[in-house]
């Protein structure tokens, strides 16, 4: 579980551009918290202390318990907004963790024990369809990572999330399908090798290599597609 921060913060009267320029002048980055059946509070935070925090990497799964004036309320970051140039955050909104709340959060994904899978000692690579899955978390229970082990998988096995034990309180943000995680494909180089030791189909040529060899499945595939920027 990502390690609870603190973060002091101060209630702004005034919202509005004039404002909060004003406060970014001052060394201060405007935030809000919202959510919790409550109103919105207006609230300010250092500069310095949140460039500090975005820097540890996991600052958007974690509880961040801000002080503001004498008491600590429980939020979850769910939006950093950065300037085009320079990436200094100008704006923060923070979501009010209510008792028992759950929420949707985006984990990363990290492949274990790679020096046990047959397919990657054989030069198979592991390509990587989700470096993050959506999950949601008991707001006590956020994972700071969720840990895929590959023992055993040879070249052309997939990983899907109904293979993977997800830590307790955690669940699938996406229940329709049985979505690919990762694939585990043969290189070039390896698939030339197959097809030059008679791995061949009906009507191909020595050293061609069948479709169904290739190791990427439909899924996998389509998961790319789907990831893939407008145009690419």
């Amino acid at each position: 579980m990502s390690d609870a921060l603190t973060l002091p913060a101060e209630t702004r009267e005034r919202a509005g551009k004039g404002a909060s320029r004003a406060l970014r002048r001052d060394g201060r980055v405007p935030a809000v918290i919202y959510g919790g059946k409550e109103e919105p509070t207006l609230i300010h935070v250092e500069a310095k202390e949140l460039v500090r925090q975005l820097g540890t990497g996991h600052f958007m799964n974690s509880i961040v318990e801000i002080e503001l004036g004498g008491k600590t309320v429980r939020t979850l970051p769910k939006d950093v907004a950065l300037h085009p140039v320079n990436d200094r955050p100008e704006h923060v909104d923070f979501l009010r963790l209510a008792k028992g709340a759950k929420v949707e959060v985006e984990i990363p994904v990290v492949f274990a024990n790679h020096e046990k899978s047959p397919g990657l000692k054989k030069g198979g690579v592991l390509n990587v369809v989700r470096h993050e899955l959506e999950l949601v978390c008991e707001a006590d229970k956020i994972p700071s990572e969720i840990v895929i082990d590959v023992t055993g998988k040879e070249v052309g096995d997939s990983i899907h999330i109904s293979e993977i034990d997800l830590p307790e309180g955690s669940e699938s943000a996406i229940t329709d399908r049985d979505f690919t995680i990762a694939t585990l494909v043969a290189p070039s180089a390896l698939k030339k090798s197959e097809g030059e030791e008679g791995q061949t189909g009906e009507g191909m040529e020595p050293g061609e290599t069948a479709a169904t060899e290739q190791g990427v499945d439909d899924d996998a595939a389509q998961e790319q597609e789907d990831k893939a920027p407008d145009g690419e």
